[in-house]
């Protein structure tokens, strides 16, 4: 066993409100600069819908993540090594412009030198490659509060498959738009403990960093031969033209360094993100990764994972060099609590077989409102659970998207959220005292204990206890910081890709590269964002 530990995510559906804060603050972060404006390495989806970039899921298509070959081993779904090399100056298997959408501007000028008249000016969309104007067929919302529902729907690959399950199943999708359901799924980078896009780079230029797990990309070596847009099967590489380099979310990775959460998190209005450290046994991934069928991946995945309060496992990690601090991370972590103790979290797309290491509290909202509707207690526990397999959100589309089709576990996490509701209405109307056994906690195997503290966490945990991240070793501070000089992952050094004039797709916005901020500042931001009382002035 060889123990490592990384920052890992878990997204709670049920509070998601489809704002896109994440999505804006993420960008105006990170994608700010020239070349990259159709990036969105945070991005909040419309489900049903055929999401971004377009049909995304389909790996017929885009040929993503891994597969079995007929020897049982892992390789690419994108081809063998000869193959893979064959098309590295022209890569085929990629998306283009059309899938993601064609950035553009508007022509402003025309709103402000209009002369006077009766008709009102109206500012003209002009693409940012051309220049020349364009009609909008898509963007990256373009799903958004059911907009392209009626005629976009048929085009999610998940409700293919969901219909393809039988008569049954076919008739909890509906496309009628008074009947139909919707959520949102927010999606960034899964920084994936088996990730397909390291193995695909030719140039060996993006790597997994051991010491927190996060998947970043070398701009120094990377030779934008693309392959890792392909061989990324939930298509969070992007490829910039303007400086012949791929980039992709980095999971805030100077943020974490010093405690702070990534900046979708720390943004989110409704609280859903949680960050948190998970140890798991790097030398278990690869049989994980390698079960024989589909629907056993999510349980091989949580096999990895290990516990951080058992002796063995401790003095295991501290054997490997992970630190104290870390360990205690890891026990006090909100993800590893939602993931491995109440089992609430599912991966998105186990069938990838990268591992991903964002997980999601799959949604519930709409039962009680629709139970309510029929004249029945929408919070009594026998009626929640009776209509988890009526849900407006269908079980089945849900276990496409985390469970690889198996609606099993998608079924116990409902039921585990469902049984917490319940048991939080009796001790809120005083008809059972808390931490007291209740019918609904027996009835998924918990404890009165254990849905209270699973209820704080979901429900009204604090700051601190959402976010959980170990700063970097004092050892390893100054190397940490410096990996954002120019011979590691930088962009805005003299003469980097990331400077430069005006470019096809608008003005650049690359500057001179500033000093390295100390690390000092950064904890002094942090002091000053978690405080509960305004400073003295």
């Amino acid at each position: 066993m060889r123990v490592l530990a990384q920052v890992a995510m878990v997204m709670n559906l049920d509070k998601c409100i489809g704002c896109h804060t994440c999505s804006v603050t993420c960008k105006q972060t990170w994608t700010s600069r020239s070349g990259i404006e159709y990036a969105w390495f945070n991005n909040v989806e419309t489900r049903p819908g055929q999401g971004y970039p377009r049909r995304w899921q389909d790996q017929d298509t885009w040929r993503g993540g891994w597969r079995l070959n007929r020897r049982g081993q892992l390789t690419l779904r994108a081809g063998s090594r000869i193959a893979r090399l064959a098309a590295i100056f022209a890569n085929p298997v990629l998306p283009g412009i059309k899938d993601y959408y064609e950035p553009w501007t508007y022509d402003y000028r025309t709103l402000v030198n209009a002369p006077l008249g009766d008709d009102y000016p109206v500012a003209q969309p002009h693409s940012l490659i051309t220049g020349k104007p364009m009609k909008i067929e898509w963007s990256a919302n373009w799903d958004d509060d059911l907009g392209g529902s009626v005629e976009h729907g048929d085009a999610d690959p998940l409700l293919a498959r969901t219909r393809a399950q039988g008569e049954q199943a076919a008739q909890k999708v509906r496309a009628a738009f008074e009947q139909t359901f919707m959520f949102y799924l927010p999606r960034i980078c899964e920084h994936c403990l088996n990730p397909s896009c390291v193995a695909s780079c030719p140039s060996g230029a993006i790597y997994k960093r051991e010491e927190d797990g996060i998947v970043l990309v070398d701009q120094d070596h990377c030779r934008g031969w693309r392959q890792c847009v392909t061989g990324c099967p939930y298509k969070k590489i992007y490829f910039n033209h303007r400086t012949g380099k791929a980039e992709k979310c980095t999971f805030c990775y100077p943020r974490i360094e010093v405690g702070l959460p990534t900046v979708c998190s720390e943004t989110c209005v409704g609280r859903l993100r949680y960050l948190g450290v998970v140890l798991y046994d790097a030398d278990a991934v690869t049989a994980a990764a390698s079960v024989p069928e589909d629907r056993d991946l999510y349980a091989a995945q949580l096999g990895v994972f290990l516990d951080p309060a058992d002796p063995g496992v401790r003095r295991a990690a501290e054997r490997d060099g992970i630190a104290h601090d870390w360990i205690e991370a890891a026990r006090r972590s909100p993800v590893h609590a939602l993931i491995s103790r109440y089992r609430v979290a599912l991966p998105l797309h186990p069938e990838f077989r990268t591992m991903p290491m964002v997980w999601y509290i799959p949604p519930l909202s709409p039962v009680v409102e629709a139970l309510t509707e029929t004249g029945f207690d929408g919070e009594d526990a026998g009626n929640l659970f009776g209509a988890i397999d009526s849900l407006r959100i269908p079980v089945e589309y849900l276990a496409e998207l985390f469970t690889a089709g198996d609606p099993a576990p998608v079924r116990a996490a409902l039921d585990r959220l469902a049984a917490m509701r319940a048991h939080m209405r009796a001790v809120n109307l005083g008809e059972s005292p808390p931490g007291s056994p209740s019918d609904a906690a027996a009835a998924v195997g918990m404890s009165g204990t254990e849905i209270e503290e699973m209820y704080r966490l979901l429900a009204v945990a604090k700051y601190d206890e959402r976010y959980v991240i170990p700063t970097a070793a004092v050892g390893d501070a100054r190397r940490l910081e410096e990996s954002a000089l120019p011979e590691d992952c930088s962009l805005d050094h003299d003469g980097g890709p990331g400077m430069g004039g005006a470019g096809p797709f608008g003005e650049d916005s690359g500057h001179r590269r500033l000093p390295l901020v100390a690390l000092e500042t950064f904890h002094a931001l942090r002091r000053r964002q978690t405080r509960d009382e305004e400073p003295d002035r």
